[in-house]
């Protein structure tokens, strides 16, 4: 069974982190202080769970990198080279600085994360869901009601196996292609929290299942 490292352990971080165990799968959380101040969240999480170092969170099989984009670059590359990274970081200017080639949209912020690290596959993901909303939604392979979350890659391989993922932690996906496209998914797109609200001015209403037909149709419809 893969073990899924998180590097970050804000609300997508730690829901992702939640679906995880439920699967089955052992996770290894941490943050940018030390590992004791996890300890309320891997009682939580239970005994498939253990806090770490971001080191240690990067020494698993599928890292989750879960921080605010303007922080990034403070992971040094080395420690993730070789390894399939979730990315599910979003570009706020008002929160992350004015990052150049993406207030120009020269790339999408995951083209960005690819380039900071050259030997990692980057793979987009969970970038569109409000963390509540991605808890209440998880269902069974077999449900009618399933949603689907976009997903982008440049590496086949990599999308492969985070498809694989997602199914496991109750999710279908949508093929976005390449990280090129992942913009289709980014803040103030159709597929960017609305599409699983059940009332798009109210977030907190509730969530509203949003299936692969649905989600695909939004990320088509999106304008740069």
């Amino acid at each position: 069974m893969t073990t899924v490292g998180f590097i970050g352990c804000g609300n997508i971080g730690s829901t992702v982190a939640r679906l995880a165990t439920v699967a089955g799968y052992d996770v290894v959380v941490s943050n940018s202080r030390v590992p004791e101040t996890l300890s309320d969240l891997v009682a939580e999480l239970g005994p498939r769970a253990t806090a770490g170092t971001t080191a240690d969170a990067a020494a698993t099989d599928l890292v989750v990198v879960t921080i605010p984009l303007g922080s990034f670059r403070d992971i040094p590359a080395e420690l993730l080279a070789g390894r399939v990274v979730i990315d599910t970081m979003n570009y706020y200017p008002q929160r992350d600085g004015v990052i150049p080639e993406l207030a120009e949209e020269k790339m999408s912020s995951s083209q960005l994360v690819q380039a900071g690290l050259p030997e990692s596959r980057v793979v987009k993901a969970f970038n569109n869901i409000y963390f509540r909303h991605l808890a209440e939604l998880a269902r069974p392979n077999d449900s009618r009601d399933r949603s689907a979350l976009p997903i982008a890659s440049d590496d086949p391989v990599a999308r492969k196996q985070v498809t694989e993922f997602l199914d496991q932690i109750g999710y279908d996906a949508v093929d976005l292609g390449a990280l090129a496209e992942s913009w289709r998914s980014q803040p103030d797109t159709l597929v960017y929290g609305t599409v699983y609200a059940a009332d798009p001015t109210d977030w907190l209403a509730g969530p509203a299942p949003a299936g692969k037909d649905k989600v695909a149709a939004a990320a088509a419809a999106a304008t740069p």
